[in-house]
């Protein structure tokens, strides 16, 4: 058991890890930011999209819980999960050599006049990618979570927010201080060995979506 959620929460970790160094609009954010109110941008950042995730576990456990258990609907879930990850996987390894972590000034009007934890929130909202990910990958493994109870989920949660909170407050003390978190080519091995994690993760859960269509025949 305690393996077993130990397993849960380091999964969790690294499938988020694998989304926030995707370059994106909270990246984005966090960089701008960072330079005008030092390093508390990235936790306050992540602590809006945190509180927005975990409101939305809540809604979802609340309102599908039971919904979700159904051998079909995990069954179809996993494999649109596996579907994406292959995808994101394969993109993040063909793309590698491209992804570059620039710490340079970008515009962005509407963080200017938000506190950081509703410029958290409110980005996230707005990133088709995220809801995307939830909708998906996110909520796959949050139902193999859920065999394991509320420990399982809050597991599951703690492992997901903590990469977030890692990376963020990394770029954000690296850019405050003027100091290179990483170098490009690190940064790029790191993406592609993410990419390839998710490509491996991908098959296992197309493995588990198709098993669940397997005993119902």
């Amino acid at each position: 058991m305690i393996l077993s959620l130990a397993t849960i929460g380091g999964i969790s970790f690294v499938l988020a890890l694998s989304g926030a160094l995707t370059p994106g609009p909270l990246l984005t954010i966090t960089i701008s930011e960072s330079m005008r109110r030092g390093f508390i941008t990235g936790p306050l950042l992540i602590l809006g999209h945190g509180i927005l995730e975990l409101t939305l576990i809540v809604a979802i456990v609340n309102g599908l819980g039971t919904f979700l258990k159904k051998g079909p609907v995990m069954g179809t879930v996993a494999i649109i999960g596996g579907l994406v990850l292959l995808w994101m996987g394969w993109k993040m390894v063909k793309e590698t050599k491209g992804v570059y972590l620039s710490f340079k000034e970008r515009p962005v009007e509407r963080s200017k006049t938000l506190h950081p934890v509703w410029s958290g929130i409110l980005v996230s909202l707005s990133n088709p990618y995220w809801s995307l990910w939830w909708a998906t990958v996110g909520l796959s493994y949050m139902m193999t979570a859920m065999e394991y109870g509320l420990m399982g989920l809050i597991v599951f949660f703690v492992g997901h927010i903590s990469a977030d909170f890692l990376w963020f407050s990394l770029v954000s003390y690296g850019v405050s201080t003027g100091r290179k978190v990483f170098s490009e080519k690190l940064y790029q091995r790191i993406v592609e060995g993410c990419g390839l994690f998710l490509l491996l993760f991908g098959v296992w859960f197309l493995v588990v979506g198709l098993r669940y269509f397997f005993r119902l025949g």
